[in-house]
């Protein structure tokens, strides 16, 4: 990989100038040239001014007629997107501009088959000069399953690597929401960046959207989105003002899988875009694993189906690490688990074993049951075996999900 910039120059990023910023905009804007006949030219000439002055004479045999006709005629609309974009970057210093050859841009996504041209960014650029793995599953997982995201998550954020995912509902924002609890979680010199804000050795997270940065999808991970603006790194190659087309979500996702030493996916059915994410990191060299599941969750058969075609199985953080040959530190925490003691090894990612003396939890095992089947385990009565899953309901045992089916939790 190519070296990583120093601090200082992470510090001192600017926005492209300007003119280039304009030429950029309108190569990526023109409808018709897309990101391959953009590579295209920009492989034949150079920057995009100089594509741009090649004119119609040079552009022939290289892109389109129709393509060759719209270069020639920029539309109003990229005047108006290059005043906004240029305001954007304007209001704060933490927004950025990343183009194809910065030496900030991320040395992971040039090694990728298909590196976006242009990214935007908001937050700590440093993140994507650090190892990163992504988390990725399904937007409607188990109560479990968003418990597992969270505990690897923390776990991989305090051992110093960066979790990547997309911001969606479900698995991704338990990834997210664990880089960043585990970056809360450990201790900081005091030191900061540029920005005022702290920096420890912590992985914290990036978020790579679907939408322009200056719209946030879903709504409900609103809040999700400032804490990791302020904390983490969100991320787009789509302009500003550009709305969540469903066509944008598996293009973004090669970023993930880009960015990433390797893919991690929790839950995720059949037909999941967290498929098409494994697929792309392998199809980029990258690692994918798999946590397995219940074989009677349709949350799992995707999971299962990466599992069949060679992903790594994981059940503890030990799993990753070694596959990508990473050490572990002493002082990563266990998901599951307390925090580690100095000197040594944190304790594995796993579920525990023993169920103690409680008789639901061992009729429920790890499978979702409906209560006439823990009924038939367990020989209580209807009314004793409610009281007992409110109890353990309550203190985060047992989460109730649709269709009045039961399952069990563990904490992260």
């Amino acid at each position: 990989m190519t070296a990583a910039p120093d601090s200082s120059a992470i510090g001192a990023q600017q926005a492209p100038a300007p003119d280039e910023l304009r030429a950029w905009l309108q190569l990526l804007e023109t409808p018709g040239l897309g990101r391959q006949g953009a590579r295209k030219l920009l492989a034949a000439f150079g920057a995009p001014l100089a594509v741009l002055a090649a004119g119609p004479v040079g552009w022939r045999g290289l892109v389109e007629p129709a393509v060759v006709q719209a270069l020639q005629a920029p539309t109003a609309e990229l005047d108006a997107l290059v005043q906004r974009t240029q305001q954007w970057l304007g209001q704060a210093n933490d927004r950025h501009v990343l183009v194809l050859g910065d030496a900030l841009y991320p040395a992971a996504l040039l090694e990728s088959p298909d590196p976006p041209l242009l990214l935007y960014a908001v937050g700590q650029l440093r993140l994507l000069q650090r190892p990163a793995l992504a988390i990725v599953g399904s937007r409607h997982p188990t109560a479990q399953g968003k418990e597992t995201a969270l505990a690897f998550a923390k776990a991989l954020g305090a051992a110093g690597i960066t979790v990547v995912s997309g911001l969606a509902a479900g698995i991704d924002a338990a990834a997210h929401a664990g880089a960043l609890d585990a970056l809360d979680a450990t201790p900081h010199s005091g030191a900061s960046d540029t920005s005022g804000r702290r920096t420890t050795g912590a992985g914290s997270t990036i978020a790579v959207v679907g939408t322009g940065l200056d719209r946030i999808y879903p709504r409900g991970n609103r809040e999700l989105a400032l804490r990791i603006a302020d904390h983490g790194l969100l991320l787009s190659e789509f302009s500003l003002g550009t709305p969540p087309l469903a066509q944008n979500f598996p293009q973004r996702n090669r970023i993930i899988a880009g960015l990433s030493l390797g893919t991690l996916v929790v839950e995720a059915a059949l037909q999941s875009g967290s498929l098409i994410t494994a697929r792309l990191a392998s199809e980029a060299g990258r690692e994918v694993f798999a946590v397995p599941g219940s074989i009677h969750a349709p949350q799992s058969r995707g999971c299962h189906a990466l599992i069949k075609q060679g992903a790594k199985l994981v059940e503890e953080m030990a799993d990753i690490l070694a596959e990508l040959r990473l050490a572990q530190p002493a002082s990563a925490s266990a998901a599951g688990a307390g925090e580690g003691s100095p000197g040594q090894a944190a304790a594995p990612v796993q579920l525990p074993l023993d169920d103690g003396d409680d008789a639901v939890l061992s009729a429920l095992g790890w499978s979702a049951a409906t209560l006439d089947v823990l009924q038939l385990r367990t020989g209580l009565s209807v009314s004793d075996l409610v009281v007992r899953l409110l109890t353990l309901e309550l203190d985060g045992s047992v989460a109730r999900l649709p269709g009045e089916l039961f399952q069990r939790v563990v904490r992260a």
